[in-house]
């Protein structure tokens, strides 16, 4: 099937070239998803160091290896892989002779300034310079909020979408600030000196803290330039410490956000999947303090011919979170307790908003649904990883594996032999926790729990204080975290509270309960508590608190009077418990770093990593997902499913349909390895030019917390062809794109 009008018609051709099982799909593919091709990653056998996989293949090591097949399920022959925590390679160490082992690439220091320079990290997710005119890129889900906070009176910001025709148009956001990192230290030395003397936990808790003050203050001195900040960042839990100095921008306006149907295309339903078809792009524009443009230093300019299947990508970003260095009896305490509680947590916290959404429409409900939904779909695809035996069977392996080389190694024996199986006495106590760990989990979450609630706990606090003869300074500062917590619709105090009164009486025993409950169940004593205690709004509480009337028989005071001792044992125990852990698991840190160094990266911090890859389809659902997806496809979707839908179309683009280029490439996977926090990160050529701009992983890269599992795990990210063709077609934003192509003639002149 060919793609008319299409300059990417070639696609199809290549796909008919291919192995006989391609070709036999080919035409299914291209129905479904535009025109593509596929290819394959190197990294899909257990021990694999660097094996090329340059051709254009259906993932060749699976085709060819059934051996590689039976690997990816039988976990009785499961072996621990070299890349089976990631690569997530730091800028301090950065991986050059891997880089020209694996791709015959060897970049040098200029090569990796530009690309740390090129980056940005946002509050909550990655940008990029795109431009010399201070353009910066991320996603659609990264602004969205912040572009709505812009929106004026009765402007559908969300819905309709913005666009800046002119500079002056560009709309500042208050709340959004840029962080460049401009300078790396290492100082661990300097950290561990300040260790030494502690004896406790608490103690070396206290001194590191402090240290990490000393630290920051001396670093944004020593950095030439302004509005810096620093930060110290623990590697490798807590082994390594470098001090990284950020240059904040604080003048950013938006310049363009397109419409949630679009920006979010595919809804849940297609949340932390591939093949996708998801235009998730905005863009932003950094001014300097003299109120122009900024012209920054670095930045990454489009690829002319975007990028080819096999072809070598880096993601340049920073990932949130991973948890590749946890032992096995960590994920175990995860699979059954912690995560398994915060799936519970997040599907009933999840129910009470889609309840109350009915009586509250508003764009800032539909926004934490969305994070809701995200968050519960991401801990799904957890938990999921984590009862597969055959994840926890590698990571076992590799965890024997560094038992044994610290065992063979008379100095590391030494400090580090019991690391592990003080790590699993620890796992063990918190599971006596459970049930507690299950009623209280999120108790004083701002976002997540009831607002009355919350006030009372700080109540309880302030009373126990007052009948303590605290002094009137600490009294006040009580006071103040009380009417500092943020009022809520009483609808949906009234779900979230019910919500939590469901999980005391599943997981607090029956005398608890019924201390709690009074014999009620937890939708009336929701009500009741709701609607009669004087805790319910900022207003009612100021008025009692200034007349000195709040008293234990206020009907929220006396529930959590009834659980008040055991939520603050809970808390104790278990905030000593995560002390003790923190503690085990720098040594164990300390031993891994012994044992491999920088040959293996550390888990994600949120702080900036570069990850390479390549543009790569994968095997799925017995079929085949291609490098490469196009708006045929999304258009495709949106037939099949029709208005009113998550695959709904704006009018915007129905009616400019015939004006796109439909073969162009919408989306495209590659084997990068990336996590949240990675969101808006530039993926970039070995030019340093832009091909795309990561926004999601497929389902199977949600096991990536815990490892890295190329055959199957895929990045998907907004391919900048589509990019380009949608701001031309649909959205006519003739000033945007053409500063964006202007853009790589300036990057070439500067060379």
């Amino acid at each position: 099937m060919d793609c008319p009008r299409s300059r990417y018609a070639r696609f199809p051709r290549r796909l008919a070239a291919l192995a006989p099982l391609v070709a036999a799909l080919a035409l299914l593919i291209t129905a479904a998803v535009g025109c593509a091709t596929l290819s394959g990653d190197g990294d899909s056998t257990a021990r694999a160091d660097t094996v090329a996989a340059d051709t254009a293949a259906v993932p060749a090591t699976i085709a060819a290896d059934p051996a590689a097949r039976r690997r990816t399920t039988r976990a009785d022959t499961a072996e621990a892989g070299r890349f089976d925590r990631g690569r997530m390679w730091t800028f301090d160490d950065p991986p050059t002779d891997y880089f020209e082992q694996k791709y015959d690439f060897t970049p040098d220091d200029e090569w990796f300034r530009r690309a740390r320079l090129g980056a940005l990290r946002l509050p909550n997710c990655t940008a990029s310079f795109v431009s010399p005119r201070g353009l910066v890129l991320t996603n659609h889900h990264c602004a969205r909020e912040l572009a709505a906070s812009t929106a004026e009176e009765g402007e559908q910001m969300i819905q309709n979408g913005f666009y800046a025709e002119t500079q002056e148009q560009e709309r500042r956001v208050d709340d959004l600030y840029a962080d460049q990192l401009v300078a790396i230290e290492d100082v661990t030395g300097e950290v561990e000196a300040a260790l030494e003397g502690a004896q406790t936990d608490a103690e070396r808790a206290e001194a590191r803290r402090q240290v990490v003050e000393d630290i920051k203050q001396r670093r944004t001195g020593e950095v030439d330039g302004e509005n810096l900040r620093t930060e110290v960042i623990a590697l490798y839990d807590g082994a390594r410490y470098s001090a990284y100095t950020f240059r904040r921008y604080s003048d950013v306006r938006l310049v363009m956000i397109p419409e949630a149907d679009v920006g979010y295309f595919g809804g849940d339903p297609d949340n932390f999947t591939y093949p996708r078809y998801t235009f998730d792009v905005s863009f932003f524009r950094v001014y300097g303090e003299n109120g122009n443009p900024l012209e920054p230093e670095a930045f990454f300019p489009f690829a002319p011919d975007g990028s080819e299947a096999g072809e070598a990508v880096f993601v340049v970003g920073n990932p949130g979170s991973t948890s590749r260095g946890e032992t096995v009896s960590q994920l175990a305490f995860r699979r059954d307790v912690s995560d398994r509680a915060l799936l519970a947590f997040l599907e009933s916290r999840r129910a009470a908003f889609e309840d109350f959404a009915g009586e509250d429409p508003s764009e800032q409900m539909e926004n934490q649904l969305f994070t809701l939904r995200n968050a519960t779909k991401r801990y799904r695809g957890r938990l999921e990883a984590l009862n597969d035996p055959y994840i926890l069977a590698r990571r076992r392996d590799a965890q024997e594996d560094f038992q044994a080389a610290v065992e063979a190694d008379s100095s590391l024996r030494e400090q580090y032999g019991r690391a592990i199986a003080e790590m699993n006495r620890i796992q063990q106590q918190k599971r006596e926790l459970g049930d507690r760990y299950r009623a209280f989990l999120m108790m004083e979450n701002p976002s997540y729990a009831s607002a009355t609630l919350r006030r009372a706990l700080v109540a309880r606090r302030l009373l126990e204080r007052r009948e303590a003869g605290a002094s009137e300074e600490q009294l006040s500062e009580l006071r103040e975290e009380l009417l500092g917590v943020a009022d809520q619709p009483a609808g949906l105090d009234r779900r979230l509270l019910e919500a939590r009164l469901r999980d005391l009486r599943e997981h607090l025993s029956d005398s608890t309960a019924q201390a709690v409950l009074a014999g009620r169940s937890p939708a009336t004593a929701a009500r009741e508590i709701v609607e009669g205690s004087a805790l319910r709004s900022t207003d009612a509480a100021r008025e009692v608190l200034e007349a000195s009337t709040l008293s234990a028989g206020d009907p929220a005071l006396e529930t959590v009077s009834g659980l008040y001792t055991l939520f603050q044992d809970f808390q104790s125990a278990r905030s000593g418990l995560e002390a003790r852990q923190q503690e085990v698991a720098r040594r164990l840190g300390q031993a891994r770093y012994a044992v491999r160094g920088a040959d293996v990266p550390p888990d994600a911090t949120f702080s900036l990593r570069i990850a390479d890859g390549r543009v790569s389809g994968y095997e799925y659902n017995g079929t085949v997902a291609p490098p490469y997806t196009s708006f045929y496809g999304m258009f495709n979707r949106y037939y099949a499913y029709g208005d009113g839908t998550p695959w709904d179309l704006p009018e915007r683009w129905l009616d400019r349909r015939e004006a796109l280029d439909l073969g162009a490439p919408l989306n495209l996977a590659s084997t990068n390895d990336i996590t949240g926090g990675n969101s808006g990160s530039p993926v970039l050529n070995r030019d340093l030019q832009l091909v795309g701009v990561a926004f999601d992983g497929n389902i199977e890269s949600l096991a990536g917390d815990f490892i890295y599992l190329p055959e199957r795990a895929r990045a998907v990210s907004v391919d900048t062809r589509g990019l380009l063709e949608a701001l031309d077609s649909v959205y006519q934003a003739d000033r945007l794109t053409r500063e964006l192509r202007e853009a790589g003639a300036v990057e070439t002149a500067r060379r």
